[in-house]
C-alpha cells in the first residue's frame, strides 16, 4: 500500500522544480491557490501565512449587528505574567474548537480575549526586579513610583502569552481585547465594590486569616491547598502552679508558638483532666501563669487529650479563645520571624528554625517528654508554595450575594457543568460557603474605593469592625468615583483580591460602567465558558453569583471542565520535575494543528491526560496524511471537480458509493459528539475516517481508475468523489487542524481567492441525497465485503510468510454474481497477483482457504512456498508454543498460585493460556495444510 504519512519534512527532500513557500518572502496564501502541492509540509510557514491572512480579512471580528443567531465565550483571562503552557493549549484550543465550529454553523461568533491583572504574581516579579537591578524593595521608592515601574514591565512583558495564543491558531476577536486593569474594567469593579458595601454584604473586622508571609497578605480559603507533610508532634509538660513538681502533659506540633499559649483547654467529658479546670500553669517561656479550660471542641484521643491554645495562630484555638475570654498574642511579624523580645534566644528566628529551637530549649528545662513522627495537612499557599499563618488581621469582607439563585442554577441543570459531577463539587461549596476575605496587603491592583475623613482615620482604621450600620455620618466615602475634596481624606491602602475583578469577567468586558452595549444585547449571557475544575470556587461559582447579582440572569449555559495535563507517569508537569514541555518548541517541531489535534484526540473527559510527545507526533503524522493524499490527488488530475454531484453520476462504483455515506455518517456523529462536548471522540472519528475508511480502503480500492488505461468517465468519477469527499471533509477538520484545512482547501480549488473554510457554512444536506436508498445500501455491503475479504486473504499470505509477494494467486471456487466484476479490485487490494473466479477448481489437500463474505478462496502454495523448510519451520514453531501452554497449564493447576496470587494476576495467566492455545491450534493447522 502507499504510504501517506511520513514523506519528507526538509527542503533537502524537495525536488528542484518544486514550490517553496517561505515566511516573509512574499508568498501570500492567495497566491497558492490551485498551485501544485510542494512535496513535503511545512507547517510553520503555512500556519503564519494563514494566521495573518485571517487578522488581515477581521475573520475573528464579530459584528453586533448581525442577524446571525449569536455564539459567545469569554477566555478565563490568563495572569499577565503567563506563558503559554499545556494546560493553556488544551483550554483554548477546545474554545478555538467551539468558536470555528460555532462559526460554521452560521452564528455570529464573539469570542472575547483578555488577561488579568495577577496581583500577587505581578507584584512579585516586580518587587524581584527592582531588588535585583536597584537593591531596593517597594517602600523604599513608594507607591506611585512602584506602580509606575510595574505598568512598565507589563507593556514590556505582559503580552507574551497572547502572542503565544495567536501562535497556536487562536480566533479570538482581539480587537476586544480586554485587561482586569483597564480604566472602565477598573471603574464596574469599584461601582460593584461600592453597591456591595451599600447593601451591607461588605464590611471590615478583624479576623483570623490564611496569611502568606511571603507575598505578606491575607489568602482566601480558595488559595489555601492543603498538603500531606511529615511532621512531628512534641509531648511536652506545664508545671501546675498550685502542685509544685506535678505536670500537666500537652502535645502539639508547634512549639514555635509557645510563647503566645494563653491556657491549655481539655475537654469537659474528659475524665482525666476534670480536676485541673480552673487550676493555673507555668507557661516556660516567657515565663506566665495561664489558666485550664474547658472547651467541648478538644479531641480527647488527639495526643494527651490536653491542647496548649494559642489563639493568634490557630483557628480553632482562636474560637476556643472567643469562647473562653482569651487573650490574644501574636507571637510572629509578617514574614513569619518570632517576634518576642521577651525571649531573645528565639526573637528574629524564621518559624521553622524557631520550631527546633523550642524544641531543645524545652529540653534544656526537662520539660520536653518525647517527639513522635506525625503526619498531617498543612495549608499552603497556592501561589508562594509556602506553608500559610493563621493571623489576626483587619481585612474587608463579602457576604456572598445571589446564592440561592446561584446553587439553584447548577443544580436544576439551567446552568449544564461537564463533566456532571462537578455539579456535586460545585453544591457541596455552596453549602459550606463562609464570608470572602476581598482585601489584599499589595499594591498592584484595584485599590479599595474607601476614603477616612482624615480627622477620624485613625479612629476608623483601628476600629474592632466597620459596617455600614456602625459609621456616622460622612465618616467614608464608599465610591467608585473619589472625593470632590481629596485633601480631607484618606484613601486605604489594600487592594482588592484579584478574583473580585475577574468575577464580573463575562459582562464587564462587553460594557462600560452605565452604557449603553451592542455586545451585551448580542452576546450576553455568553453560550460556553471552559475552564479548569480547580478554579469552581475562585472563578466560576463566582461568576454566577455576580451575573445574578448585577445583571439579572446567568452569565452562561454550559461549562466545560477540561483535564489535568500529567506527564506519562501520572505526575504533575512541574519545571522541577523536567516533565513539562514548551508548547512553542512542540509546535515548531510538529506544527500548531499537530499539536492541537495530538492533544484533542487524546484528552479523555472527566480524567487525565497523561501527555506523551507521541501524541503530538501523530498530530504531525496525521497532517502528514491528509497533505500527501491530497498532493496523489493533485498529481492524479489537475482541476477540481468541485461541481461533481453524485446524484447526477450513473458510474458510481460501490467504493464510491461506501465512502460517501461513511462521509455522510462522520458528519452525522460528528453533530452527536460536539454536541454532547466529546472533543476525544469528535478527534477519533475524524482520524478513524481518513486514516481507516478513506485512504487504507477507498484509495486503495479506486487506484485503478487512475491508471493510464482508465476510461476518462472511470477517471473523473474517481476524482470527483475525492474532490466531493475531501471538500466535505475539510470543513469537518477545520476546527481542530485549521490552518491546514484553508491550505489544503485553497490549493485544491475548494475555496477561491478570497475565500475561507471557517467562513464557510457547513452544509445542511448530504453528499448522497438524491441517491436511491437501495443503491446505497447495496453498494455499501459490496464494498465492505470486498474489503472484509481483503483482510482475511492478507492475513492468509501473511500466515504463510507471503505477505511481501505479489505472485500470489486466489481461486474463488464460489462467490456472489458480482465477484468476477470486482476481483481486480479485490487483488490490488490484497496485492496479489490475481482473484480468480473457477467454481470447478477442486483444491489439493491442504491448501489454505478461507471463508470470506465474498465467499470461499483458496491460495495454492505451488511455487511460492519451499514446503521442507516451512515445516521445519511450524515444527520449531510448535514446540515452543506447547512449552509455554505447559508452564501457562501448570501455574494454573497449581491450587497455592491459584488461592494466593493476586485475582487479576490468575486472571491474566488465564487469558495467556486461551491465546496460547489458540495460536498452537492455528499452527497445528496449517502444519496440517502442508502434509
Amino acid at each position: 500500500m502507499l504510504d501517506w504519512s511520513r514523506r519528507g519534512r526538509g527542503r533537502s527532500d524537495q525536488s528542484p522544480g518544486s514550490v517553496v513557500l517561505a515566511w516573509g518572502e512574499g508568498v501570500g496564501y492567495s497566491s497558492r491557490a490551485m498551485s501544485e502541492l510542494p512535496k513535503a509540509y511545512e507547517p510553520t510557514e503555512v500556519e503564519k501565512s494563514w494566521y495573518q491572512a485571517w487578522l488581515d480579512a477581521k475573520c475573528f471580528e464579530a459584528d453586533p449587528s448581525s442577524e446571525k443567531p449569536p455564539y459567545s465565550i469569554v477566555i478565563p483571562p490568563p495572569n499577565v505574567t503567563g506563558i503559554l503552557h499545556l494546560g493553556h493549549v488544551l483550554n483554548n484550543t477546545i474554545q478555538d474548537i467551539l468558536a470555528r465550529r460555532a462559526r460554521q454553523k452560521g452564528c455570529e461568533v464573539l469570542w472575547l480575549p483578555g488577561t488579568d491583572h495577577a496581583g500577587i504574581a505581578t507584584q512579585t516579579k516586580v518587587e524581584r526586579q527592582l531588588r535585583d537591578e536597584e537593591g531596593k524593595t517597594r517602600r523604599d521608592i513608594g507607591r506611585e513610583a512602584f506602580l509606575e515601574k510595574v505598568w512598565e514591565w507589563k507593556e514590556k512583558h505582559g503580552g507574551i502569552i497572547i502572542k503565544q495564543l495567536k501562535r497556536l491558531g487562536c480566533s479570538c476577536d482581539w480587537s476586544r481585547e480586554r485587561f482586569t486593569m483597564d480604566a472602565d474594567y477598573s471603574k464596574w469593579v469599584s461601582k460593584v465594590f461600592a453597591d456591595l458595601f451599600n447593601e451591607g454584604l461588605i464590611y471590615r473586622g478583624k479576623r483570623m486569616v490564611n496569611w502568606c508571609p511571603v507575598s505578606r497578605t491575607a489568602l482566601s480559603d480558595e488559595e489555601v491547598i492543603p498538603k500531606k507533610q511529615n511532621s512531628k508532634l512534641y509531648y511536652m509538660k506545664y508545671e501546675l502552679v498550685d502542685e509544685p513538681g506535678k505536670f500537666l502533659e500537652v502535645a502539639t506540633t508547634r512549639p514555635e508558638t509557645l510563647m503566645g499559649d494563653v491556657a491549655v483547654a481539655v475537654n469537659p467529658k474528659d475524665e482525666r483532666y476534670g480536676r485541673y479546670v480552673g487550676k493555673l500553669v507555668k507557661r516556660p517561656f516567657p515565663a506566665a501563669e495561664i489558666p485550664v479550660v474547658a472547651d467541648d471542641h478538644v479531641d480527647p484521643e488527639f495526643g494527651t487529650g490536653a491542647l496548649k491554645i494559642t489563639p493568634a495562630h490557630d483557628k480553632a484555638d482562636f474560637e476556643i479563645g472567643m469562647r473562653n475570654d482569651l487573650e490574644i498574642i501574636d507571637v510572629f511579624h509578617a514574614d513569619a520571624t518570632v517576634n518576642c523580645p521577651e525571649v531573645p534566644e528565639l526573637d528574629g528566628l524564621d518559624r521553622f528554625v524557631a520550631r527546633k529551637k523550642a524544641s531543645a530549649m524545652l529540653e534544656e528545662m526537662g520539660l520536653l517528654i518525647k517527639v513522635e513522627e506525625h503526619e498531617n495537612n498543612v495549608g499552603f499557599s497556592e501561589r508562594a508554595d509556602v506553608p500559610i499563618e493563621p493571623r489576626i488581621s483587619m481585612q474587608w469582607f463579602l457576604k456572598y450575594p445571589a446564592t440561592e439563585e446561584t446553587a439553584k442554577a447548577v443544580a436544576e441543570g439551567e446552568i449544564d457543568y461537564r463533566p456532571a459531577r462537578w455539579a456535586k463539587t460545585h453544591a457541596s461549596w455552596m453549602d459550606g460557603i463562609q464570608d470572602w476575605c476581598v482585601s489584599r496587603q499589595l499594591w498592584w491592583g484595584h485599590r479599595i474605593p474607601v476614603w477616612y475623613r482624615k480627622d477620624k482615620v485613625e479612629t476608623l482604621q483601628e476600629a474592632e469592625s466597620l459596617t455600614l450600620d456602625n459609621l456616622g455620618a460622612g465618616d467614608l466615602h464608599v465610591s467608585a468615583v473619589p472625593p470632590v475634596d481629596p485633601e480631607n481624606w484618606v484613601q486605604d491602602e489594600d487592594v482588592l483580591d484579584t478574583w473580585f475583578s475577574s468575577w464580573l469577567w463575562p459582562f464587564a468586558t462587553m460594557q462600560n460602567l452605565d452604557e449603553d452595549s451592542d455586545l451585551v444585547k448580542k452576546f450576553y449571557p455568553t453560550t460556553d465558558l471552559v475552564t479548569g475544575p480547580d478554579i469552581i470556587f475562585f472563578w466560576v461559582a463566582r461568576m454566577i453569583m455576580a451575573g445574578y447579582r448585577f445583571k439579572g440572569e446567568l452569565p452562561f449555559r454550559n461549562v466545560f471542565f477540561t483535564s489535568i495535563i500529567r506527564d506519562i507517569q501520572g505526575r504533575k508537569m512541574s519545571k522541577s520535575l523536567g516533565n513539562s514541555p514548551d508548547p512553542i518548541d512542540l509546535m515548531e517541531k510538529y506544527g500548531a494543528d499537530g499539536l492541537r489535534f495530538g492533544l484533542m484526540r487524546t484528552a479523555p473527559i472527566g480524567a487525565d491526560l497523561r501527555f506523551d510527545e507521541a501524541q503530538v507526533e501523530e498530530g504531525r503524522n496525521f497532517a502528514n496524511k491528509i497533505y500527501n493524499a491530497c498532493r496523489f490527488r493533485r498529481m492524479a488530475g489537475s482541476d477540481s471537480e468541485v461541481n461533481f454531484k453524485p446524484s447526477e453520476c450513473e458510474t458510481l462504483r460501490p467504493y464510491h458509493l461506501d465512502i460517501l455515506s461513511k462521509c455522510d455518517e462522520l458528519a452525522k456523529n460528528q453533530e452527536s459528539a460536539y454536541a454532547e462536548y466529546r472533543f476525544n471522540e469528535v478527534g477519533q472519528q475524524l482520524y478513524d475516517f481518513l486514516w481507516s475508511e478513506f485512504c487504507d480502503k477507498f484509495l486503495e480500492a479506486v487506484k485503478g481508475d487512475l491508471h493510464d488505461d482508465a476510461t476518462q468517465v472511470q477517471r473523473e468519477t474517481t476524482l470527483g468523489v475525492f474532490d466531493s469527499v475531501m471538500a466535505r471533509y475539510l470543513q469537518l477538520l477545520h476546527p481542530y487542524m485549521p490552518h491546514l484545512t484553508e491550505e489544503l482547501s485553497l490549493r485544491m480549488g475548494y475555496t477561491t481567492e478570497g475565500q475561507f473554510v471557517m467562513e464557510k457554512k457547513l452544509p445542511v444536506s448530504g453528499l448522497l441525497d438524491g441517491v436511491d436508498a437501495g443503491m446505497i445500501s447495496e453498494g455499501c455491503e459490496q464494498a465492505a465485503a470486498v474489503y472484509e475479504t481483503a483482510a482475511k486473504l492478507r492475513n492468509l499470505k501473511a500466515e504463510y510468510r507471503l505477505a511481501a509477494r505479489k505472485d500470489v494467486r486466489f481461486i474463488a471456487k464460489t462467490g456472489p454474481s458480482w465477484l468476477e466484476a470486482e476481483a481486480d479490485t479485490l487483488a490490488l487490494l490484497v496485492g496479489a497477483e490475481g482473484v480468480i473466479l473457477d467454481e470447478s477448481y477442486i483444491p489439493e489437500q491442504g491448501t489454505p482457504g478461507a471463508v470470506t463474505a465474498s465467499g470461499e478462496l483458496f491460495m495454492p502454495l505451488e511455487g511460492l512456498v519451499d514446503v521442507e523448510a516451512e515445516k521445519a519451520r511450524l515444527d520449531k514453531e510448535i514446540e515452543k508454543i506447547q512449552k509455554e501452554v505447559g508452564k501457562s497449564k501448570g501455574k494454573l493447576g497449581n491450587e497455592k498460585f491459584v488461592a494466593n496470587a493476586k485475582p487479576e494476576v490468575v486472571a491474566i495467566e488465564r487469558e495467556r493460556l486461551v491465546e496460547w492455545e489458540g495460536k498452537l491450534a492455528q499452527l497445528q493447522e496449517m502444519r496440517k495444510n502442508l502434509r
